[in-house]
């Protein structure tokens, strides 16, 4: 009936500002009486999203969940989605807002507009559609994100995850491991399932490339907050005792200044306590077994008079000890007669002899440190140098329990222990779980020079190398792709460039 009056309201997007910024009100408002007239009302509506004068452009995109009825829905989603890569803050703001509203209105087809632009649009747009899901996506109430949208979640992520680049894997991982879908046994065991697909762990691991190495480890980082007693990390831990360990000294890293092979050897720790049945169990913890004895020195030999004989004393590397004895310890368990039965007694002699040198110095060091610790309490305890005591105590303190549990005859694999990055805990798996990418405000400072023998000496910074972040390391921030490198794990395939309204 006033078919004509909404074509000349929609003719007003060629006029000038007034009559634009009339459009800009009118055509949403009278949007649901033409549906003859929708296409040419929603590309009118849009020429008004990329007008030059920002007032116009706010105006029109505020208006534009009004025309997010039935059928149109994903289609305003996909421009809004597009919008997104607004540098003007009021516009992105107001863009944000209006694919919240009508997310609303109908979660399914807003998310559809969503990641076929995440699939197919420029990488501004991608990226920040990506962005706006691991943000939004928590603040929506639970009658939105029913079980049928978190499984529509899943299925597309699992299409995008196909081609990523690294902080996009994390921050998809963020968003599912969000889902109260996948708060479950099997959830979790589904998102380390994705994890290790995305690890590529039937690859031939190559050591010395770095993306090659740092997508294991920003894997592996995603993967261990999800293992508990009933979400085994027996795949990782295989692959890392098989692969890794036998390379650790030849690996390679793209993140300048982080000890590489300590954040191997502390992510293998942590996995550890959750390793299932291992098919080559004795194989692995033979490798395990070779790389601890690498950093257990046998005692310099004494000349007859009972000095040194010229040899200098070994250094005593506690960090990386603490992550190897804990790694045998865990996975000991599960073969308690290894050091029995299968090492001949030469082997287990020669062990024996390096657990009580280590020992030796571990108590001088314990006690140097208790000393200098001494009645220090609050404000005291927080400088620098007596934080890094703290953890060293931490430290050597843990390598002591383990290995008083390996001189038992036999060898024993009962004690508990927290590993010194991580914080205290006498909860159950889940609450551990959450607290697990906690980081420590330790300063990254490595120590030096080793202890000597006599107990008298003046206290000395701690021996051998501690780890360049003394707390533990967050999942999210540290090591990982640099900005700007331009792909990813494989480099995005070519994807359809421009505006595809």
């Amino acid at each position: 009936q006033h078919k004509d009056a909404y074509q000349v309201i929609l003719d007003g997007v060629k006029g000038g500002a007034k009559e634009k910024r009339l459009a800009a009100q009118f055509i949403p408002k009278f949007f649901k009486h033409f549906p003859e007239l929708a296409d040419s009302a929603i590309n009118a509506q849009l020429d008004l999203c990329e007008d030059e004068d920002v007032s116009i452009r706010r105006q029109a995109i505020k208006e534009l969940p009004q025309f997010a009825t039935g059928d149109n829905l994903p289609r305003v989603a996909d421009i809004l989605t597009q919008l997104l890569q607004s540098d003007d803050s009021a516009e992105f703001n107001l863009v944000n807002n209006a694919l919240l509203s009508i997310f609303k209105m109908d979660a399914k087809g807003t998310l559809g507009g969503l990641f076929s632009q995440i699939l197919q649009g420029e990488d501004i747009v991608r990226e920040r559609a990506i962005k706006f899901l691991s943000t939004k996506l928590k603040t929506l109430p639970e009658e939105v994100m029913t079980k049928e949208v978190e499984e529509f979640i899943l299925a597309e992520s699992k299409k995008v995850l196909e081609d990523v680049t690294g902080e996009e894997f994390v921050l998809f991982m963020k968003i599912l491991s969000g889902l109260k879908s996948l708060q479950t046994v099997s959830g979790r065991q589904q998102l380390v399932e994705l994890v290790a697909e995305q690890a590529d762990l039937e690859q031939t691991f190559n050591p010395s490339d770095p993306d090659c190495v740092d997508r294991l480890l920003q894997c592996t980082r995603q993967a261990v907050p999800l293992f508990s007693k009933n979400v085994h990390s027996t795949k990782f831990v295989t692959y890392f005792c098989e692969h890794v360990l036998p390379n650790l000294s030849s690996l390679t890293t793209p993140v300048e200044g982080l000890d590489i092979q300590l954040e191997v050897l502390k992510l293998l720790a942590e996995m550890s306590s959750f390793c299932g049945d291992m098919e080559k169990l004795e194989s692995n913890l033979k490798k395990l077994f070779d790389k601890l004895l690498e950093y257990m020195p046998l005692p310099p030999e004494e000349a007859e008079n009972g000095e040194n004989a010229g040899n200098e004393e070994p250094k005593l590397q506690f960090s990386y000890v603490e992550c190897l004895l804990y790694s045998f310890h865990q996975l000991g368990r599960k073969l308690p007669d290894f050091l029995t039965a299968k090492l001949n007694a030469e082997k287990l002699k020669d062990f024996k002899i390096r657990l009580q040198y280590f020992a030796r110095g571990l108590q001088v060091y314990i006690r140097q440190l208790r000393l200098a610790l001494q009645g220090k309490t609050g404000e005291a305890l927080k400088t620098e140098e007596n934080k890094i005591k703290v953890v060293a105590l931490k430290i050597t303190n843990n390598i002591n329990v383990l290995i008083k549990d390996l001189f038992h005859i036999p060898p024993s694999y009962k004690s508990t222990v927290t590993l010194s990055w991580k914080p205290v805990q006498k909860a159950d798996a889940s609450q551990k779980r959450a607290s697990e990418d906690t980081t420590s405000s330790s300063p990254p400072k490595k120590a030096s020079a080793g202890p000597k023998r006599d107990a008298r000496q003046i206290y000395n910074p701690p021996s051998g190398k501690y780890s360049s972040n003394l707390g533990s390391f967050s999942y999210e921030q540290r090591g990982g792709f640099r900005g700007g490198r331009g792909r990813g794990w494989g480099g995005r395939g070519n994807r359809s460039r421009g505006r595809i309204y």
